[in-house]
């Protein structure tokens, strides 16, 4: 299956260098041989519309980096599933660490949220993972296991849902699991959710990109800074090659 490469914006770009980004990124997926990857984009919701326009022929997909539980309301500030649906989205992240830290979000929450997305005809990418406390304690796989149980719903498939195991601890601070770490989270998880792909997200870069997407049931990476340099974005993707 080929590897799916998904890149995280967070609140970074404004409209015109991130069109050119994309076109970018889109002439070198375009110009890429080995056909071994997947990649989807996540803007920050300002600049979904003019990056769908630029990539509605492209091979390259979009995704916002949120949504509300609810398909429509009086949620100021928010946006909802189908919006980003008619934006041309096909993927949602939710449950990201700085959502569950910063914006106190529950895995309730986050169930509720891809549940939504699902009715909407999204693909939810729902982010698990531990804090660095919670790993020296020996806790790390009964908070991901927790996390997973209650941040999937009954609505979730192999489908419609993505896993990304993002430890809290090696998220924009330069640290990387240890390819023992990655290769443990990784079959524990595949336990749980069966047949979902699972992405590994934390300091992803082109320099690791390829020990990573080849150690067994990582199935892709969820990068965050990296992927706003198109030329280290796509050498993450190209590192999918099999040779």
């Amino acid at each position: 299956m080929p590897k799916l490469i998904v890149g995280n914006w967070k609140m970074n770009g404004l409209a015109a260098e991130s069109l050119a980004r994309v076109e970018k990124l889109a002439v070198a997926v375009e110009n890429d041989s080995s056909n071994n990857f997947h990649m989807v984009v996540c803007p920050p919701a300002t600049l979904l519309a003019p990056l769908g326009a630029k990539l509605k022929d492209k091979a390259i997909r979009w995704g916002g980096q949120d949504c509300h539980a609810a398909a429509s309301g009086a949620f100021t500030g928010d946006i909802a599933a189908p919006m980003l649906k008619d934006l041309g989205c096909d993927f949602v992240i939710l449950g990201h660490s700085e959502r569950r830290g910063r914006h106190k979000e529950t895995s309730a929450d986050v169930a509720a949220k891809a549940k939504s997305a699902h009715a909407a005809g999204l693909v939810a990418i729902i982010c698990v993972g531990e804090l660095e406390a919670e790993r020296d304690a020996g806790k790390h796989e009964s908070v991901v296991g927790q996390q997973l149980s209650q941040s999937i719903p009954d609505t979730a498939s192999p489908e419609n849902t993505v896993i990304a195991y993002e430890p809290v601890w090696a998220i924009g601070t330069g640290k990387t699991a240890s390819d023992d770490d990655i290769r443990q989270m990784h079959a524990f998880i595949r336990g749980k959710v069966g047949r979902m792909q699972i992405l590994y997200g934390g300091s992803v870069k082109a320099a690791n990109a390829r020990e990573i997407l080849h150690i067994d049931n990582v199935d892709g990476v969820l990068v965050g800074g990296a992927s706003l340099k198109p030329e280290e974005f796509m050498a993450i993707a190209s590192a999918s090659k099999l040779t």
